[in-house]
């Protein structure tokens, strides 16, 4: 009876190890060929677009729009500044402008008074120039007259009375020849300053012109600031915990909290620098995320980091030293997430989530 029953337990072992042995043996075999076909990592991470809310003015906040956690749009309100500074900012640039432009309304009115100066004085010189060549001719037909009423009145032909009066008549042409050359003189003086003032006031137009310009640019930069002091959102996400309370004063580029984008998305997962042979860009990736392992994601391999993870510490390792110990590195490679998954269990991945990535080598 001992012998029977020893015999049986003999089979029963017999046959629980050559199970084990084809377990054994097969689930080997199945690792050995996906190794081949296949790398994995749990050394990688879910990540997504932060957006951070950062300031851009100065100012007390007056009221927050939003609490931690809430799901926001494009172009809502996060939160608003005080603007009463901003707001007087604006109206002190627009009186500004206004005086510029008024400026330039009495450099224009200069212009055109010197302008018609200049034409005055050009119908002056022009109409003296006329009665000089009249003059002239009355100084010689005067001048005749005198030599032949000299000849007279030295042969005692004429009166003295008339000869004094072609004498007069003489001098008095000399005089209005010489009054009208003072004219052109003086007309011609007078337009050269007419011209001098129409090029100061043109200098002056250029001046007031450019003060419009810079007066414009100081109020839509006033506009602009005054536009900066209510926050809003840049894209569309969930933000974060917010640490800002009515009150508070902020500061330009201070960042107070962000928004995360909950839709898209990337995974970046760390592999050992031996297991990189053979992974390339385009290749297809599975992967599951710790808080869900039942479902499975699809991605794509799209870019391998420029240098390993070590190189991008704060203190990267130096093995220039005698004491040098060989470390596997590890290379952060970028995966993106396909369009073939379900948007809303995309959605139920978060920045930070720890994953399991599976890449198909073939």
């Amino acid at each position: 009876m001992e012998t029977t029953e020893k015999k049986k337990s003999n089979k029963k072992f017999l046959v629980i190890l050559i199970a084990l042995v084809v377990v054994g043996g097969g689930y080997g075999g199945y690792k050995y060929i996906h190794g081949q076909s296949h790398e994995t990592t749990d050394d990688a991470q879910i990540e997504k677009n932060m957006s951070p809310i950062l300031p851009r003015v100065t100012g007390y906040i007056t009221k927050i729009y939003v609490k931690d956690n809430d799901v926001v749009k494009k172009g809502d309100t996060l939160f608003t500044i005080d603007d009463k500074d901003y707001a007087v900012r604006v109206a002190d640039a627009e009186a500004q402008l206004l005086a510029a432009q008024g400026s330039f309304e009495v450099a224009k009115a200069d212009i055109s008074g010197t302008a018609a100066g200049v034409s005055v004085s050009d119908a002056n010189i022009q109409s003296s120039k006329g009665n000089i060549e009249a003059a002239k001719v009355r100084l010689w037909r005067a001048n005749n007259d005198f030599v032949r009423y000299q000849n007279l009145y030295n042969n005692k032909s004429i009166t003295k009375q008339q000869f004094e009066q072609a004498d007069a008549a003489k001098k008095e042409a000399e005089a209005e020849l010489n009054v009208l050359k003072q004219a052109v003189a003086a007309s011609t003086s007078q337009r050269a300053a007419s011209v001098s003032r129409s090029n100061v006031s043109g200098k002056q137009t250029e001046v007031a012109q450019a003060n419009i310009k810079r007066a414009q640019a100081a109020l839509d930069a006033a506009k602009l600031n005054l536009s900066y002091t209510v926050v809003t959102a840049a894209v569309d996400g969930q933000v974060s915990t917010i640490d800002i309370q009515p009150g508070q004063l902020v500061q330009p580029g201070q960042a107070l909290f962000y928004i995360l984008d909950t839709t898209n998305g990337w995974v970046v997962a760390n592999f050992k620098e031996t297991q990189v042979t053979k992974m390339k860009e385009g290749q297809k990736v599975t992967f599951t995320a710790d808080a869900y392992p039942d479902v499975e994601f699809e991605g794509v391999l799209t870019s391998f980091s420029p240098a390993t993870g070590a190189r991008f510490s704060l203190l990267p390792p130096d093995n220039a030293t005698g004491n040098f110990v060989k470390t596997v590195q590890r290379l952060p490679v970028r995966i993106n997430i396909t369009e073939n998954n379900d948007k809303e269990k995309v959605k139920l991945l978060r920045s930070g989530m720890n994953v399991e990535v599976d890449v198909h080598l073939n």
